[in-house]
């Protein structure tokens, strides 16, 4: 099988003999790529990994899969087997894949390191329904089983949501990301008619324009030093802000925006470096809530507690997506809560597998500033850009 693969830590590469993924449990699904998308996830795997990949000559403790494996967690595609008790899809559905992994799919790998532990009881975070903490947390794509950066995947039922007739596969492949942001969204417990500071525009930044508009937001501000992405942003209808402009002043200019001085009701920190985090602090109302939704390194940074204590302020993280964003997600679409067209404004690039590593992972880490999402098609399944 085509596909592009990990290796290891800086090797990644195009390879046309992958074995063929298998439908081996019952309740597995075998699906045919359509899109899928090149994550900044997938990038830092290749410069600083393996990071959810196993190390070289060691297995994943969920599914006892080794390295290669195919990359690739952000996919739409087309139903093309199911196995023996599967009810969810049919064949030939058009359907989107939430690619987290835990204790609730270990029953899919009977060898695995964790099967005896967890075959019949799950860690507290699966028990209580919030998959995306559990202790075991991995992804398709991402260490645990092959992903979609092939010609076919294997995936649990549970993960599969149908897509609508009116929402094109590209577009299906960006239910991940918009998925993520409105996870964050989600656990701010954001409040219609409120406003919201989002902090990068790459993105899960965009992606968090999308999640805020739907869920009624009455002024969304991205704050962002590239040109190109703050273009874009203005683009999706919203506000934007250049910090650079400001010098020592930002965050006062900030805060004067949304009703003179008060501050946002919310901020979205999708940077994930020291300025962006204070700044989503210290421009937050009272009680405002800040949200840090980027993936850190492991360094921890110094921030004042006393900025969060004396105007009740409330600072929280978000981490992944469960299988509820994905179909709140894709029925917010089907509403027109989320416009299919602002949508593909975070497409920058479509290309064949082939050219995958060349035309997307080399054109992302080379030229970030004019990319969003870059699109792989491993079947080719529409005209390429």
């Amino acid at each position: 099988m085509r596909a592009v693969a990990y290796y290891k830590k800086g090797d990644i590469h195009f390879s046309s003999t992958l074995p063929e993924p298998k439908i081996n449990s019952p309740d597995e699904v075998l699906i045919e790529v359509s899109y899928c998308g090149i994550c900044g996830t997938d990038l830092h795997e290749y410069t600083d990994g393996p990071i959810f990949f196993p190390k070289d000559g060691e297995t994943n403790p969920l599914s006892n899969i080794p390295l290669p494996q195919p990359m690739g967690h952000e996919f739409s595609g087309f139903v093309k087997a199911i196995g023996s008790n599967v009810t969810k899809v049919e064949v030939g559905d058009k359907v989107v894949v939430e690619a987290g992994c835990g204790c609730k799919d270990v029953h899919r790998w009977p060898d695995s390191k964790l099967y005896e532990k967890r075959k019949d009881t799950f860690c507290s975070a699966c028990e209580n329904g919030i998959d995306n903490c559990c202790e075991n947390y991995d992804f398709t794509g991402l260490g645990v089983v092959g992903g979609a950066f092939a010609e076919r995947v294997v995936v649990g039922e549970r993960h599969i949501v149908k897509l609508p007739e009116e929402v094109p596969t590209d577009v299906g492949a960006l239910v991940e990301p918009i998925s993520v942001a409105w996870h964050a969204v989600r656990v701010s417990k954001f409040e219609k008619g409120k406003s919201a500071l989002i902090l990068g525009a790459g993105p899960i930044g965009l992606a968090a324009i999308l999640a805020l508009k739907a869920h009624g937001a009455s002024k969304i501000v991205v704050s962002e030093l590239a040109e190109r992405r703050r273009i874009l942003a203005s683009k999706m209808g919203v506000e934007v802000f250049d910090p650079s402009k400001h010098g020592d002043n930002a965050v006062t200019e900030l805060r004067n925006i949304p009703r003179g001085q008060h501050g946002f009701d919310y901020a979205f920190d999708c940077s994930g470096v020291k300025a962006t985090f204070n700044t989503a602090l210290k421009a937050l109302s009272f009680r405002g809530c800040a949200v840090n939704v980027a993936i850190w390194g492991p360094k921890p940074i110094d921030y004042y507690p006393m900025e969060i204590t004396l105007q009740e302020k409330n600072l929280t993280g978000s981490i992944g997506y469960t299988v509820q964003d994905f179909e709140e997600v894709v029925a917010a679409m089907h509403k027109g809560d989320i416009s299919i067209e602002e949508c593909r404004h975070l497409i920058t690039g479509k290309y064949k597998l082939e050219d995958g590593w060349d035309k997307g992972f080399m054109e992302l880490m080379n030229h970030k500033e004019k990319n969003i999402k870059i699109l792989l098609t491993p079947n080719n399944h529409s005209e390429l850009d």
